[in-house]
């Protein structure tokens, strides 16, 4: 049985496949066709996920769709006429959230948490989820939304709307939550829930600086969602307000839940599973719970690929023969105080880079942090950088929780390593954590451990191999554009190495 997921086709379109409850692939649109915020029916990530999985577009028994999306007859007579044998079943919107939340999650029994700006008229939802069901409890509707609460603090500061919020975010980091009572006030809450909400009396912000307008807005954000979570033994959770890191940590170090589980795409692009997984547990009564995995279900160039590019761009490159060497020569780089871009194996699927599509730098060279956000990614300075880490090692270094696996949540420097890390810290020793395990990336891992003997720790500084307002790069010729567009020293695809 496979079965095709499409979804976020309002904003950020993604496609996701699977077979007999087994998921091959899953693409975001916007990596593929290099435009940010790509709507419409994602058709070259459909192809792209087709060819992954190695199946015919005549060989697809579903296609499940997650709303809302535009012109509706249209979407649909064109599933129709490029799946003409498929059976089309279309998941609410805030369900798809749920279901990518709860059927990709390790837990038979748990609570469900979706929030978001708002779709198909709602903004949130809490659910009961036992074996395949998943059974919404309360509902939250537009406008009394958290998601577009914190979308107008990010316009009030000066940033976009629906595509900067992770900027104020970590600007949070930097202020005092001085009005928190101002947000919090907007929101009336009867029992376990949300009663009626009013717009926040925004004329109390003069005069406030702007990373404690943050602060407050992120303060009561996480006050209301751990609200509206309850208590439990196992926390899933969906919609886009969960890309934001701080409140998923401040969710796991509530002690509210004993568990707490975020997937690598939360947001609009996750609905994409959530449609298939809904399709496979609830229409066709599937009982195989499926599996992200590492996290990584896009394409992956093999090396004939990457050599007729590199040729194609005219490239003076390396080839390398072993593995040994591409490691070794990786870390003479970044020892060398280098900024180091790495495109290895499949792309990741969601915003976070996983170590297979990541820009990466030294631990321990106090400028590294100024360095990329100057030359390379062209923001603020108060975005830090992910410190990568062998996950068997993280609690060395670091106080984490399971979801830093991918890049969900952010962690605290353990007090004897924080001046190693002063260049990645941010408030209150927080930092932002990805621990890698052995199984879900070997040569990333392996890359880690090098580290050791060159900087005293196994950890790499990592953020995502793409450029300011550019989706993270999908082929060779993306990784080589953005190469030679930024300050970035040395490249590493596949075998290949390139520098400047």
């Amino acid at each position: 049985m496979n079965i095709l997921g499409l979804g976020g086709i309002g904003h950020n379109a993604a496609a996701a496949i699977a077979r007999d409850g087994q998921l091959l692939a899953a693409v975001e649109q916007k990596k593929i066709v290099r435009i940010p915020t790509a709507a419409g029916l994602p058709n070259e990530a459909i192809e792209a996920v087709l060819k992954l999985a190695a199946i015919d577009s005549g060989a697809v028994d579903i296609v499940a769709v997650a709303r809302p999306f535009p012109l509706e007859t249209q979407i649909h007579l064109a599933i129709r006429k490029h799946f003409p044998k498929a059976r089309v079943i279309v998941a609410a919107h805030h369900t798809a959230h749920a279901a990518a939340a709860y059927y990709f999650s390790p837990f038979d029994r748990a609570t469900v948490l979706t929030l978001d700006n708002g779709a198909d008229f709602r903004c949130g939802a809490r659910w009961s989820a036992s074996g395949p069901q998943l059974i919404p409890d309360r509902e939250l509707y537009v406008p009394d939304s958290l998601g577009e609460m914190y979308s107008r603090v990010t316009s009030y500061l000066g940033f976009h709307p629906g595509v900067d919020e992770q900027k104020v975010q970590w600007l949070s980091t930097n202020g005092a939550p001085v009005k928190s009572s101002l947000f919090k006030d907007a929101f009336t809450l009867d029992g376990d829930w949300v009663a009626q909400t009013q717009p926040p009396a925004v004329e109390g912000l003069a005069g406030v600086a702007p990373a404690d307008i943050a602060a407050s807005v992120q303060s009561a954000l996480e006050d209301i969602v751990l609200h509206l979570a309850g208590s439990g033994e196992n926390l899933c959770l969906g919609g886009g307000v969960f890309s934001n890191a701080l409140l998923v940590a401040r969710l796991e170090r509530s002690g509210r839940y004993k568990n707490v589980h975020v997937n690598p795409a939360v947001g609009n692009a996750g609905t994409a599973l959530g449609a298939l997984a809904f399709a496979w547990h609830n229409v066709l009564g599937g009982s195989g719970r499926m599996t992200i995995g590492n996290g990584c279900l896009g394409p992956e160039s093999d090396l004939e690929e990457i050599k007729r590019v590199f040729e194609n761009c005219k490239l003076r490159f390396t080839r390398f023969l072993t593995t040994g060497e591409v490691l070794d020569t990786s870390i003479d780089q970044l020892r060398r105080d280098r900024i180091v871009a790495w495109m290895q194996g499949r792309m990741e699927f969601g915003s976070r880079a996983l170590g297979n599509r990541s820009i990466l730098a030294s631990p321990v060279n106090p400028y590294s942090t100024e360095n990329l956000n100057v030359f390379i990614k062209h923001r603020e300075p108060y975005r830090k950088f992910a410190a990568s880490v062998p996950a068997e090692l993280a609690s060395e270094y670091f106080e984490v929780g399971p979801n830093a696996r991918y890049l969900a949540t952010v962690g605290r420097v353990r007090a004897a390593h924080r001046d190693q890390f002063a260049g990645a810290i941010m408030a209150d020793g927080l930092v932002r954590v990805h621990t890698v395990d052995e199984a879900d990336n070997p040569l990333f891992w392996r890359l880690l451990h090098k580290a050791t003997p060159a900087f005293g720790i196994p950890v790499l500084l990592n953020t995502s191999f793409n450029l300011f307002g550019d989706p993270l790069v999908c082929t060779p010729r993306d990784a080589v554009r953005s190469f030679y567009s930024s300050g970035i020293d040395a490249l590493f695809a596949g075998h290949f190495f390139v520098e400047k």
